[in-house]
């Protein structure tokens, strides 16, 4: 563990604003809306905003885009590591700049993001047994050959560009009591907290973690960078052991609260998003839903909204998982 740093804000709202105009359309103003059927199964009135409905299927675009755009030009190659979205996301952009990126993931990582990847014209690198020992070695590889390593939830562009769905969020007709985020590396987090709170200060942001992967949830809580030894969670999308420093920064800032929801609950709202929206969404895109069925009385008559961050699902995991069936 290290010491506290002092903290203070990084993330523009004068930025977030322009990203909301120069990124790219197709990751731009995605729906959000209340669902009765959805709101009476959760007890409270849910305004989900949905990240899927893009050319990769993330909110990922939002973020890349944005920190590319800032990037000039200049750069031909870029290094990052990715779980899969955010490699999708970077890959989208730089395609579009001539730019070539060299993505690392681990072993096991998701095979149909590793292959929308590829198809996105990123080299992809599979190695590490996680997703930050495949940032380790991204980190080794750009140092090794002195390219520029992007590091989600450390680079400031990549959270103002994913500030716009707060932006968006905001011009709902009434301001929310709660959102419920799910939380990775931090750049969504922090991007959404930053402009609520500057908008709307008496909403609640909470993120949302995996039960199995802690370490953001620990190291908000106790001002301290913790490590966990390992992650055991199906939503590779947040199973961070190593926080970024910077994104917890952001956090501690903008954040009231940070809960933790089991693998089953997220399972839970996957079924339940299918069934209520018809909406496909991975573990990590149904987090949000999940803390509100794990906290339904805390939530209890609240306007509240989330976002539906990710659907990158293979055929064999909507099999394993049962999406269509019943609890």
């Amino acid at each position: 563990m290290t010491p506290r740093r002092e903290t203070k804000l990084r993330l523009s709202l004068a930025r977030i604003e322009e990203a909301s105009r120069v990124i790219d359309p197709v990751f731009r103003c995605s729906p959000q809306f209340s669902f009765a059927g959805l709101n009476e199964e959760l007890g409270l009135e849910m305004v989900c905003k949905v990240e899927t409905l893009n050319p990769i299927r993330s909110f990922k675009g939002r973020g890349a885009d944005y920190f590319i755009h800032q990037l000039g030009d200049g750069n031909q190659r870029l290094v990052c590591a990715s779980a899969g979205n955010f490699g999708q996301g970077l890959a989208y952009a730089a395609r579009k700049r001539n730019i070539q990126l060299t993505v690392f993931a681990a072993e096991a990582a998701n095979p149909l993001k590793v292959e929308r990847m590829r198809k996105l014209g990123a080299e992809v690198i599979l190695t590490g047994v996680d997703f930050d020992a495949a940032k380790h070695a991204a980190r080794v590889f750009a140092e090794g050959e002195n390219l520029p390593f992007v590091e989600d939830g450390r680079e400031v562009a990549i959270s103002e560009g994913v500030g716009t769905i707060g932006l968006e969020l905001s011009r709902w007709p009434k301001p929310f009591d709660s959102i419920l985020v799910p939380l990775g590396n931090g750049a969504l987090l922090a991007g959404i907290g930053r402009w609520i709170k500057a908008v709307s200060p008496q909403t609640h942001v909470i993120g949302v973690c995996a039960k199995g992967a802690p370490a953001m949830a620990l190291s908000w809580r106790s001002g301290r960078t913790v490590v966990t030894d390992n992650v055991d969670t199906v939503a590779e999308g947040i199973a961070v052991r190593v926080p970024v420093e910077e994104a917890l920064d952001d956090l501690r800032l903008v954040v009231d609260d940070i809960l933790l929801v089991d693998d089953q609950t997220m399972m839970r709202a996957m079924r339940l998003l299918f069934r209520e929206l018809g909406i496909v969404v991975e573990p990590a895109g149904a987090a949000g839903i999940a803390a509100a069925i794990a906290f339904q009385d805390r939530f209890a008559g609240q306007l509240t909204a989330t976002v539906l961050c990710g659907g990158n699902v293979t055929e064999a995991q909507i099999q394993q998982w049962r999406l269509a069936g019943n609890d």
